[in-house]
């Protein structure tokens, strides 16, 4: 019975880090209900309206857009909020509405370029010398990492699929392939998470720049914070650390 809770015990956890994966991928494919809810990393503009204004001390026109379903990358006009997932992102006129672009494999994570291609070109002309040297306009470096992060959780995600599979049969080499394969999931997801969260905290620097330092300074009115994804992606690593142990025992105590 002992080795029998082992194995209960790592294919449920097993089970669940599989499925917080899959919501990790799942995330903004599309604007319905699930997708929508989780992000890897999310940009709210809201204010950079005001801030710009006050930067140039003009009137802003035409910055934004209401229209929901108009196409992104377009100069069609600022979204509210971003949020961007492993495959493509979406842009919010408000808490709900809103649109994707296409789906691609390993989606790069570029959120300055995201947001510049739907302002008109005078304000992106003000924008890039405002956020100059900062992480947040650095594309390249996100671009890359945020692609490599996303190789590294496919992996993972192969692994624990393997590992959940071949952890059910009582088999002692089957055993050592979930053990393994339990491990190496562990691994790539935990350096997928870790890559995420450290470009995400890196432009997190675009929070608290002044754009303007006279008469007490006007920070940039943009907000850069962690998505969900990020957290399901971390929990989804303890459960395949935490489920290397049972497989492992079952894997060294098995007779059969």
């Amino acid at each position: 019975m002992r080795g029998e809770y082992c194995v209960g015990g790592a294919s449920f956890l097993s089970f669940v880090a599989l499925l917080l994966l899959i919501f990790v991928h799942v995330g903004q494919i599309n604007t319905s209900l699930v997708p929508h809810g989780i992000a890897m990393a999310k940009v709210n503009t809201s204010g950079f309206g005001q801030a710009l204004n006050e930067s140039i001390l003009n009137p802003i026109g035409g910055l934004y857009t209401t229209n929901y379903t108009s196409p992104l990358g377009e100069q069609n006009g600022l979204r509210q909020f971003y949020e961007f997932g492993l495959y493509s992102y979406c842009a919010y006129v408000n808490s709900s509405a809103g649109t994707c672009t296409n789906h691609t494999i390993a989606d790069k994570f570029e959120p300055y370029i995201a947001m510049k291609s739907d302002m008109f070109t005078n304000y992106s002309q003000y924008t890039d010398t405002m956020f100059v040297n900062t992480t947040f306009v650095n594309s390249s470096y996100l671009a890359y990492n945020s692609r490599v992060a996303y190789y590294f959780i496919l992996i993972g995600t192969i692994f624990a699929t393997i590992a959940l599979f071949t952890g059910v049969a009582k088999r002692a080499l089957l055993f050592f392939v979930s053990t393994a394969s339990s491990i190496m999931a562990a691994l790539f997801i935990l350096i997928g998470a870790a890559i995420w969260t450290s470009i995400v905290k890196k432009c997190e620097d675009i929070n608290t720049l002044e754009i303007v330092q006279l008469n007490g300074g006007v920070l940039s009115g943009i907000t850069v914070s962690y998505g969900n994804g990020i957290y399901l992606a971390w929990a989804a690593f303890a459960c395949l650390a935490a489920a290397t142990v049972p497989y492992m025992v079952s894997c060294c105590t098995f007779r059969g």
